[in-house]
């Protein structure tokens, strides 16, 4: 049984390590990534997650592990910004407030699909204009939704979270690892 991941993403290839999952092939899912008009952050997350998973190519053994990370502002999600001027945007707005982290995750298996969504509350500190500066010198905010990545330099702009740290990341390990299992991946055992 091979586990295939719908994502190039090493920062999810990272997080499936620390649980001792090695994904046998990358397959990145290549879909329409926009919301649709009036779409809500998390059902937004689900779709696009579910989309990623039936889009990769796999054999009928063949597990298919795709997620998706969306940052919700109240109703407004905030994708990958596509430029330092648009993560400037992002931060600023986020600066000094709450928001929810969206991590949806689709496993799939023939036509059969598991999925979990996981949202997580975070506070970013109120952000002074050399913090920003710094922030988008380093070129983290690339590739990231809401422009940051908590797991680098960005933690420093980061007090206090209620969830799940992983799916902050980008694919909460414990909902993961139970998805995987019940499509038959052996998670905590030998594999084939």
């Amino acid at each position: 049984m091979k586990l295939i991941l719908g994502s190039a993403s090493p920062r999810r290839r990272d997080l499936l390590a620390q649980i001792h999952v090695v994904p046998d092939d990358i397959r990145p899912a290549d879909i329409d990534e926009d919301p649709r008009k009036d779409e809500l952050p998390r059902p937004y997350a689900a779709r696009v997650a579910r989309e990623k998973a039936r889009a990769v190519e796999a054999a009928a053994d063949e597990i298919v592990l795709c997620a998706d990370t969306t940052v919700a502002l109240g109703r407004r999600i905030l994708g990958k910004p596509a430029d330092r001027d648009e993560a400037e945007r992002f931060l600023r707005l986020l600066s000094g407030r709450r928001h929810r982290v969206i991590t949806a995750v689709a496993v799939r298996r023939g036509e059969r699909l598991w999925e979990r969504e996981v949202v997580s509350a975070v506070r970013m500190k109120r952000l002074s204009q050399p913090e920003i500066d710094a922030y988008l010198d380093s070129g983290d905010w690339q590739g990231k939704a809401g422009g940051y990545g908590i797991q680098g330099p960005a933690g420093a702009l980061i007090p206090w979270i209620s969830g799940s740290f992983t799916g902050i990341v980008g694919l909460p390990l414990a909902e993961t690892a139970a998805l995987l299992q019940a499509a038959g991946y052996p998670v905590y055992g030998e594999r084939e």
